[in-house]
């Protein structure tokens, strides 16, 4: 089969959410499997209403939040923790058993040879990817090209599910998703099918979004969630110092949610940051830029990898590792083209 027919069926497939879906994997996490043993539906139904669809979420959650629900009682909430600590294995792992497990992990490419090979093999699933720089520097591109590779077979650079895009600033084109899906000669329209978007108008929203993602992540196969930009709406929401600590705060809970999606679903987060200009002079660390990605530690320990992105000559832009638990420091140039991001041309 041509590369052309496995990104075409590719496509097609993942739109059809039934065979996409891994039963036996899925089945076994959905949060209908507490039922039984002292929990009711309406107990199913409570957590679903406030925002948990799988075991993991149930098991990765604090005791407090889940008494914070109307209707579960203490004794309740110890009960769905027990049950639901029989089906996770939330343990010690012995290391070549993680390393196996990491040995799996699907990474879809960027559209750069260069920058996924700065990124070890492109983005990674299950875990969050952070993208900062200032305007018109590809971030947005980025997002935009990363919504249709994800679609592709896997020997192709892809993850072979759906995207779910949160625009916070009102910049998701889809005709930038056509263009990209012209590059591998698939239907537009099936493209389009595969990646669902909202818009967020305020951090509560943008928020309530997750909870709507992580519904219909148990329902169909998605391989990547992208928020641009992650901050946008903390930096009009909250203002001054007198709400900085209700913004971090805030923030932390937004940040903590993409983590448990990440775990949860095994998808890949992507989440763009805007940056602010620096006035203490500390800019060594940014190769003397006088800027910093705005949201302080709180996003910097959510992130696992940190790309900082800065203009190059005419079309073309730079991506530096800024922090990567594996991933050396170093610098790839790629270029924005009309069909979404490519290697920079000599």
């Amino acid at each position: 089969m041509s590369n052309t027919a496995m990104a075409t069926t590719s496509a097609t497939s993942a739109s059809n959410a039934d065979a996409e879906l891994d039963e036996n994997n899925v089945q076994a996490r959905l949060i209908s499997s507490l039922e039984g043993n002292g929990i009711t539906a309406g107990d199913i139904s409570k957590l679903k209403d406030a925002g948990y669809y799988t075991v993991e979420a149930v098991a990765y959650t604090p005791k407090k939040h889940l008494l914070s629900i109307k209707g579960i009682s203490e004794a309740k909430a110890d009960k769905l923790l027990h049950e639901a600590s029989k089906l996770i294995m939330m343990g010690f792992k012995c290391a070549t058993e993680i390393h196996q497990i990491r040995s799996n992990i699907v990474f879809i490419s960027t559209g750069s040879a260069e920058l996924d090979r700065l990124l070890g093999g492109g983005i990674e699933t299950g875990s969050i990817t952070e993208i900062f720089g200032e305007f018109r520097t590809g971030k947005t591109q980025i997002a935009h090209t990363l919504a249709v590779n994800c679609q592709l077979p896997v020997d192709m650079g892809g993850a072979e599910g759906k995207c779910l895009y949160i625009d916070t600033e009102g910049t998701f084109r889809p005709s930038r998703l056509i263009a990209v899906a012209e590059k591998f000669n698939i239907p537009a329209e099936n493209v389009l099918d595969n990646v669902a978007c909202a818009r967020a108008y305020n951090t509560d929203h943008q928020t309530q979004l997750l909870v709507m993602a992580s519904a219909m992540m148990t329902e169909s196969r998605y391989a990547l969630l992208i928020v641009d930009s992650a901050t946008a709406l903390y930096r009009t929401d909250y203002s001054g110092r007198g709400e900085l600590s209700a913004r971090q705060m805030h923030l932390a809970r937004f940040l903590r949610m993409l983590l448990r999606i990440a775990d949860e679903h095994g998808v890949a987060v992507v989440i763009t940051n805007q940056v602010v200009a620096q006035v203490d002079g500390a800019a060594s660390m940014f190769g003397g830029d006088q800027k910093k990605p705005i949201g302080g530690n709180i996003i910097a320990h959510a992130s696992t990898t940190r790309l900082y992105l800065r203009k190059g000559r005419g079309e073309t832009r730079i991506c530096k590792i800024y922090d990567s638990p594996c991933l050396p420091e170093s610098e790839a140039m790629f270029a924005i083209n009309a069909d979404g991001i490519g290697d920079a041309k000599e």
